[in-house]
């Protein structure tokens, strides 16, 4: 056979063999796994941060991007409140009378707030009568109530709540006002956070730096009676503590937590989102990203402790 012969036939056995094609390894870092369903949802606004406060692992996606704090505010005004009570300046057993009658900080206009737009419409039966500061705490934390944050934030005043975010590291926080305030937000003047903002600020309770040890104690405890569970909570096995604060307002959807896995020590998660106009469809991102969170730092833990037990 020629030369040339030889050569046309192997050029068309080459040809008769299947290509392969070769695909690249998939990233499966928990950022990728992260990033990739923040993608799965176009236009989504989205800020990750995750501190795992029995290892040091840290991951930051879009920590420092601002967003409107909505309730997640109201983790500061608890700081600052407990502090003035370390202080003596406050008392939790003091009683006030409730009103619904508040300043905007545009003008000093008046303004309401409706049962009908608030979480909570149980603390407008209590308007005209007097009130712990207890009980209006309770129900800002665990029922997200915008009317008990506004008399609380009018008692310890959001510039000192401002103020202490910022002494405990959460530079980029801006306390300024309470809910609904029309006025301001009609003109830019909002209560602003970040994900990183809010991670300094979870680790500063679970640690105890945010207060004295009793204060920071009472503050878990608190978080830990949140009766709304459909975000960060969602995402871990049921049963797990999760210490956390809600925040939404339109096209807004945030959770704010300290999540407590068995057989291991806990961690802080905030997932703050934007530009969704679905609800459910934020929420189940949320949860997701809880998911993939959780699955990371036990990985492994779950199985060591089964054989622990046998």
């Amino acid at each position: 056979m020629s030369l040339v012969a030889v050569i046309v036939m192997s050029c068309q056995m080459s040809s008769a063999l299947p290509s392969v094609r070769i695909t690249p390894p998939t990233d499966d870092s928990l950022r990728a796994r992260i990033e990739r369903r923040i993608a799965e949802v176009p236009g989504a606004t989205v800020g990750v941060a995750f501190r795992d406060l029995a290892r040091g692992d840290t991951l930051f996606v879009g920590a420092d991007e601002r967003f409107h704090a909505a309730s997640t505010m109201k983790v500061p005004v608890m700081i600052e409140l407990f502090r003035q009570v370390d202080r003596r300046v406050l008392s939790l057993s003091k009683h006030l009378e409730l009103e619904n009658d508040f300043k905007s900080i545009v003008d000093g206009s008046s303004y309401q707030l409706s049962a009908a737009d608030d979480s909570d419409s149980l603390v407008y039966r209590w308007v005209g009568s007097q009130v712990s500061v207890h009980d209006l705490l309770e129900h800002m934390i665990t029922r997200s109530s915008n009317l008990a944050t506004n008399t609380l934030i009018g008692l310890v005043g959001a510039r000192e709540a401002n103020a202490t975010a910022h002494s405990l590291g959460a530079r980029d926080m801006q306390v300024l006002r309470g809910v609904e305030d029309g006025k301001a937000y009609a003109a830019g003047m909002n209560n602003m956070t970040t994900a990183r903002d809010l991670a300094t600020l979870m680790t500063a309770i679970e640690s105890g730096a945010a207060a004295s040890r009793a204060s920071t104690d009472s503050m878990r405890a608190i978080l830990l009676r949140q009766e709304f569970n459909d975000e960060i909570p969602a995402g871990v096995p049921s049963g797990t503590p999760v210490a956390h604060k809600t925040g939404q307002i339109t096209g807004h959807l945030h959770d704010t937590a300290i999540v407590y896995p068995q057989h291991r020590g806990p961690y802080v998660l905030v997932v703050l989102t934007r530009g969704i106009d679905d609800e459910k469809v934020a929420r189940s991102l949320i949860a997701d990203i809880s998911r993939l969170v959780y699955d990371h730092a036990t990985r492994g833990i779950d199985a060591a402790a089964t054989r622990e037990v046998r």
